[in-house]
Order: structure tokens, then C-alpha cells, then sequence
């Protein structure tokens, strides 16, 4: 009696151990709305798309640069007059670069917007962009206006001319004295026109004074 008791608890144990070792198999569920940490699982951000190397369009012309660039990026390139004083020709194939954005080697994405500015064929790149092909002239020395007198610093006098030496006394000859004195002209000191030593009988330098 007794040991048909003892067989059937060690029976119920085994069974119930068998149970408990099955349930204890399976994995647990992950919570509803937790990452399971799976590597790989986070999404991929949209619309970063593949990045490239900018290559160097300095130098080239015009043609040359959209030619590289065309393939690896979806906007058209942005061409400018690389001077602020210089528009751009309709025709600007020949044209060379002198300035780029984005700078060469730099990663630029494939939506990327590409500029260049450029000079016509013969003429030197600017220092800086848009800066004047032709900047405006300072006035000529002839052109600089004459400062206002000031009061403080008087104009210097400018060298007086000689004066013009009056024309001499045309030439008057007398035949005699009473010719002198008709014409009113008596006495006639030595020196003054129409004196003559022939009108000048005692010497003294004064002729018709008699």
C-alpha cells in the first residue's frame, strides 16, 4: 500500500518537472514598442543621397567645367561674370573659371547647386569677385579745383611786370628861333626835342631863350 503511494508522487514529480523544463525552452516576447537593440534595425535617413568630390573647374573654360559636372549633379550650373562692372555674354563657352562654389575636393551631395564666375577669354582673373574691370579715373591735374582764398593764408602777390616804357619823343628840328617860338616850344633846354646848338647861340644850354 505504502509503496504504491510513494510511486505515484515521484510520478506526479517527474511530470511536473517535465512541464517546468518544456516552458522554461521558449524565449520571451520583446515588449510591444521597444527597439530589440538587432543591429541594422534603425531606418535609413531619406534624401541624404550619396555625396561626391567637387572637382576643380579653375582654370578651365566654361564648357569644360559643365562638362565635368553635368553627369554628377541634378541642378544646372549657375555661371556669372566673375567682375562687378562686366555682364556676362550669352555665349560664355569659352569663358574661364576663376571662382567655384563649392570649392574643389569638397564632398557636395548629388542635389547640390554649383556656381562658377568667370572673365572673357584674354582678361586677368579679379583679386576678389565682382570687383571693377574698369574702376572710375581721379580727376586730371588740370582738372583740380583751385582752393578758396582763405583769409588766414593769403594768396602770395604775384611779380609785379616791368611797365611798358613810353614810346620816346619823335624827333622836332627847328630851323631858327622864331619857328621854336611859334610853335611854343621856346626855351628849349638841352635834352627836350627841337633843342639844337644852332638855336643855342651863347651856349648856356638853353636855346631861344632870348
Amino acid at each position: 500500500m505504502r509503496r504504491g503511494l510513494h510511486r505515484g508522487v515521484a510520478l506526479a514529480a517527474a511530470v511536473g518537472a517535465a512541464v517546468l523544463l518544456l516552458a522554461g525552452c521558449g524565449e520571451p516576447a520583446t515588449p510591444e514598442g521597444k527597439d530589440s537593440g538587432t543591429p541594422g534595425s534603425a531606418p535609413t535617413p531619406t534624401g541624404s543621397g550619396p555625396s561626391v568630390p567637387m572637382p576643380g573647374l579653375i582654370g578651365k573654360t566654361s564648357t569644360e567645367a559643365e562638362t565635368l559636372v553635368t553627369p554628377l549633379f541634378t541642378k544646372p550650373v549657375e555661371a556669372r561674370s566673375a567682375y562687378g562692372d562686366v555682364p556676362l555674354a550669352t555665349d560664355h563657352g569659352p569663358w574661364a573659371v576663376c571662382f567655384q562654389t563649392p570649392a574643389a575636393g569638397t564632398p557636395v551631395a548629388g542635389g547640390a547647386t554649383v556656381e562658377i564666375l568667370l572673365v572673357a577669354p584674354g582678361i586677368q582673373c579679379p583679386s576678389a569677385a565682382g570687383a571693377s574691370l574698369h574702376p572710375p579715373k581721379g580727376p586730371s591735374p588740370a582738372e583740380t579745383p583751385v582752393p578758396s582764398a582763405d583769409p588766414g593764408h593769403p594768396k602770395p602777390k604775384q611779380p609785379k611786370s616791368s611797365p611798358t616804357p613810353a614810346p620816346g619823343p619823335r624827333d622836332v628840328h627847328y630851323e631858327n628861333c622864331t619857328e621854336a617860338k611859334a610853335a611854343g616850344a621856346a626855351p628849349i633846354r638841352r635834352g627836350e626835342p627841337g633843342y639844337g646848338k644852332h638855336l643855342d647861340r651863347d651856349g648856356d644850354g638853353i636855346a631861344c631863350d632870348k
